[in-house]
Order: structure tokens, then C-alpha cells, then sequence
């Protein structure tokens, strides 16, 4: 049986066409949006890696311009103290060379002003201890003036003074026995700084005649034993001829009983040296000038006093004082009459 042909009209057509595009639309947006959403995803991640990119490029910077520990010029730089110490060794130059051009204590020396006439003749130191009163009487009766004789002597320009440094217990009896002598005597030097203890001695040298040449202006600062007996009016007359002498020559006089000797190495023996390796092979100490009675001029007693801090201390006071002359252009003066253990007789010193 055959079929009757089928015949269809315009609008099943038009039905049949639209139908899949209004399925289409959906699937479009959809894909818009993702598409969307992916751009903006991957922005955001590109963006995210770039800023890490360049946060790592500047902790890395940072970590290699800042040190991990600070050194301590980086400290002192954070609390500002690296321009108080410039300044605090400016002044200290500073200092140091208007001490070598003259200014010292109570302006005892005035550049381009003083000279030779200016000054007293000479500041005599006699070590003393706290022992040692019964020596000083006996000094005090015999060559050593006592009231207004030793003011009629400063008047001639020679200060004589007991020398001494204070108790390691300060304030206790033994200051408070010398305050009260000195109060009577009136012919103390108390170095308020200096330790007055047997293994400080060395350093009492130096500090003696720094604490001279604050308190006196003199062309000599002589430094005696406590075991000596002076002629005083002897001493004062080689001092005056000196004085004329070195107006032509050279002032810087270190004048003594020039001597030297073996360096003793072995610990517990008298005289022993701990520093003894310095002194060579030959383990021979060099030329110097006896402690008995040794005097420095002028200009050597401020340089004791300008440099002191620096200064090296030795064993035994005189090797010191020799030690610190060689590096001078001293002109070193050997005088038998200074030798007081000796048998000359026109010494000016000898043993108490």
C-alpha cells in the first residue's frame, strides 16, 4: 500500500529551526562568563607571582646592604657617640700640645714670657715614708733648714720638700699622722694620687715630678734618697753654675752618677727584674743615673709630665728615668760628685 506523501507546513519549519538556537544561548554565556573568569583568575595569579617576584629581589637586597650582627662602630654610630669620641680626642690633642708649649697648672709657665730668670733654681724632693719620722728629724737637724730658714732658702729660689704619697687606705692614721706633721713642718709634698707602698715606688718617680713641675716654674727638679745627707749649700752652688752653663748649651741636663749593671733574672732575688728579657742578650742594664740623687732640667721634668701616662715603669725607679731619657735628646751629664757612696771628696752627697 503506498504511502501518501506528507506535506509540512511553514510553521513546523519554523519550529524546528529555532529550537536549537535557543538551546545555543545558554552555552554561549556560560562560556563567556568562564572564559571571564578565567582571564581574571589568571591575572590575579600573574599578579600575585610578579609582586612575590619583586618582594624576594628586595628582602634579598636588604639582607645583603644590613649586616646580621652589628659591629661595635655600627652601635656607637646608632647612639651617636662615634663624633664625641672624635671630639674627646681632638681635646686631648688639643691638651697635650698646649702642655708641650707651656700652659700647665696655675699658668706657671707663660709661652714667649719665661725664661731662666723667671724660674727658681731648683725643687729638691726627699723620698719619705710613713716610717720614716725619725729620719726626718734627724735631716730636719742637720742639713735640711727648718722654719724660717727654709723660707729665708725658698727666697733664694730653692724649695726643699718631704716626698710622699697617701695611706692605701686613705684617711686613716698614717694620712692623718703626716697631715698633722706637715701642719707643724710645713715641708711636705703629699702626692694625693700616689700609693705610698713599697711595690709602688717605681712609680713615685714619675709621678713626683709631675706633681714638681704643676706646683713649682725651676730650671732643676732633683729627686734624693731618704739614706742621704746633702751638702746643701754644695749642691746649691753646682746648681748656680749650671744654670749660667746652660744658657750657652743645651738645657736638656740629666745629671746624676751615671752607672749600670747586671739585670737580675731570677724571681726572689733582690734587685730582681721581671722585665729583664728586654735588656738583651747580654742581660746588662744601660747607662743611668744612680737613684741616690739624680736631677732632671726643666723641659725632661715637664716631659716626665706631659707623657706620664704613657710612660714605662720598671723595676727600680732610676732604670725607669734612664729608660725614658733615651729617647730624648738629653744631654747626659756624669758627675763623680753626685756619687754618694763614693770616696771623692768634694761630693756633695753620702750615705745617712
Amino acid at each position: 500500500m503506498e504511502s501518501l506523501p506528507t506535506t509540512t507546513t511553514k510553521s513546523e519549519r519554523r519550529w524546528r529551526s529555532s529550537k536549537p538556537l535557543q538551546t545555543s544561548k545558554p552555552s554561549l554565556l556560560l562560556a563567556l562568563f568562564s572564559c571571564i573568569a578565567w582571564l581574571y583568575v589568571a591575572g590575579r595569579l600573574w599578579q600575585d607571582a610578579e609582586n612575590r617576584t619583586i618582594l624576594a629581589h628586595l628582602l634579598n637586597k636588604s639582607s645583603l646592604n644590613r649586616p646580621k650582627i652589628l659591629s661595635l662602630n655600627d652601635k656607637l654610630s646608632v647612639l651617636g657617640c662615634n663624633d664625641l669620641e672624635k671630639r674627646i680626642v681632638e681635646a686631648e690633642m688639643d691638651l697635650t700640645l698646649a702642655k708641650s708649649q707651656g700652659f700647665v697648672k696655675n699658668n706657671l709657665q707663660q709661652t714667649g714670657s719665661s725664661d731662666s730668670e723667671s724660674r727658681i733654681l731648683a725643687v729638691i724632693g726627699v723620698y719619705t715614708g710613713f716610717g720614716s719620722r725619725l729620719n726626718r728629724n734627724v735631716f730636719r737637724g742637720s742639713w735640711m733648714p727648718k722654719g724660717d730658714d727654709l723660707k729665708k732658702l725658698e727666697e733664694r729660689g730653692v724649695i726643699i720638700r718631704f716626698v710622699i704619697g697617701r695611706s692605701p687606705n686613705h684617711g686613716d692614721s698614717l694620712d692623718r699622722n703626716i697631715d698633722e706633721e706637715n701642719r707643724s713642718s710645713s715641708d711636705f709634698l703629699i702626692m694625693e694620687d700616689h700609693e705610698e707602698a713599697e711595690e709602688e715606688l717605681p712609680k713615685k718617680a714619675k709621678v713626683f715630678f709631675s706633681t714638681a713641675v704643676q706646683n713649682w716654674d725651676a730650671d732643676f727638679y732633683v729627686k734624693v734618697d731618704d739614706n742621704i745627707d746633702l751638702d746643701l749649700e754644695g749642691l746649691i752652688g753646682l746648681l748656680e753654675r749650671r744654670r749660667l752653663d746652660q744658657k750657652n748649651n743645651s738645657s736638656s741636663a740629666y745629671i746624676g752618677c751615671m752607672k749600670s749593671g747586671d739585670v737580675v733574672d731570677e724571681d726572689g732575688k733582690p734587685w730582681y727584674e721581671p722585665e729583664w728579657w728586654k735588656f738583651g742578650d747580654e742581660k746588662s742594664y744601660f747607662r743611668h743615673a744612680s737613684s741616690s740623687l739624680l736631677i732632671l732640667s726643666n723641659n725632661l721634668a715637664k716631659f716626665v709630665y706631659i707623657n706620664s701616662a704613657s710612660l714605662k715603669i720598671y723595676a727600680h725607679d732610676d732604670v725607669s728615668i734612664g729608660s725614658w731619657m733615651m729617647g730624648l735628646q738629653a744631654t747626659y751629664i756624669d758627675d763623680n760628685r753626685f756619687c754618694c757612696s763614693s770616696i771623692t771628696q768634694d761630693k756633695v752627697c753620702s750615705l745617712a
